[in-house]
């Protein structure tokens, strides 16, 4: 097994997350005036550090779930104050529209703090499962608020957060990976040509789409991002967390990762989706097209993230296969199943 250059240069042997202590957690939440009781878990998330954490008494604000919140530690020199300051007023504007996502709370005047070295923001505890997106009811009812969504995210602009595009998400990440030393000597070629092939269908779809229109999004609406709560109880239905990949794109972004399957099954959830959107917002078909050329282009910059975060132990633990030379077959083999993917019809809804 062929594993990546671990020791090339710029890429640190210690990473800042591990100055993050159970201590460093508390301190920062008693620098926002919130007293840790001392019980916290880790919450899933590789890009950044979550903990959902027990607070000794409630603290009177109006948007906390009893005594527990979700204070989320941003990955240092990802993002910008100013990046985030962004994401948090978008989050903000949506709850404004009785959109149900879950933001950050406003403590001490600022959602956004510093502690330690780190950006830190603490949000309410909402739970909720996985939604059942067999059930075209439930894809419709993501749907009305992916439109709402967007009827928010198309009243201004990002100012400082980058868009989704073929040059940040595809070209970006192809020309880290190439010039960084991170593919096996036996696959590079491969994986050059195949990434190559690929790119220039991709650039030929969004050219062929025409002058689609762009807008805010969530940017990473996958299934994990959407918690449901069952009818019947209170907030039912979706809630949307974590904001922190929100970008500007086009609006099916916000759509093709939540349907899977075959065609025919693609076709059904995907039309359940725009039904729902259509209730609030028009849905440019057009973009239908870009749902296979974006498929590509995260294809592309997840081996990126990977690389980039290799440095970060949590990484060599949970994606040892990284690196390998198995690893770079299926993605060559990936990437020529999307060009000829990217050449079929697109689905129609």
């Amino acid at each position: 097994m062929t594993e990546i250059n671990q020791a090339a240069p710029d890429r640190p042997t210690v990473h800042a997350y591990e100055a993050l202590t159970p201590v460093v957690v508390l301190d920062a939440l008693a620098s926002v005036g919130l007293f840790g009781d001392g019980r916290m878990t880790a919450l899933s998330s590789y890009e950044n550090r979550v903990y959902q954490a027990h607070l000794e008494s409630p603290v009177g604000e109006a948007d906390l779930a009893g005594d527990v919140v979700v204070v989320k530690f941003y990955r240092p020199n990802r993002w910008t104050d100013a990046q985030i300051t962004e994401e948090h007023a978008f989050a903000a504007e949506l709850m404004a529209a009785e959109i149900p996502v879950v933001g950050p709370l406003t403590l001490n005047g600022s959602a956004i703090h510093h502690f330690g070295g780190f950006t830190f923001s603490v949000s309410p505890s909402r739970g909720g499962r996985r939604p059942e997106l067999d059930n075209m009811e439930v894809l419709e009812w993501i749907g009305r608020f992916l439109a709402r969504i967007h009827t928010v995210g198309c009243a201004k602009s990002f100012t400082h957060r980058p868009a989704l595009n073929l040059q940040t998400f595809g070209l970006a990440s192809g020309e880290l990976l190439l010039s960084g030393g991170y593919l096996p000597l036996d696959m590079e070629s491969r994986w050059r040509k195949a990434f190559e092939e690929a790119t220039q269908v991709a650039q030929a779809v969004f050219e062929s789409a025409g002058d689609i229109s762009t807008l805010r999004l969530h940017g990473d609406c996958h299934p994990g991002n959407i918690l449901w709560t069952p009818e019947g109880l209170p907030l039912a239905g979706p809630h949307f967390v974590d904001l922190d990949d929100a970008r500007s794109g086009p609006a099916v972004q916000d759509l093709w990762m939540l349907v899977s399957g075959d065609r025919a099954q693609c076709t059904r959830q995907l039309g359940a989706l725009v039904d729902g959107y259509e209730e609030f917002r028009e849905f440019d078909r057009r973009e239908l097209a870009l749902i296979e050329p974006l498929r590509t282009l995260r294809l592309v910059h997840y081996s990126a993230w990977l690389a980039q975060r290799w440095h970060d132990p949590i990484f060599p633990i949970n994606f040892p296969w990284f690196g390998s030379s198995d690893y770079w077959k299926g993605q060559v083999d990936m990437l020529e199943e999307q060009t000829e993917a990217m050449q079929d019809a697109p689905l129609i809804v």
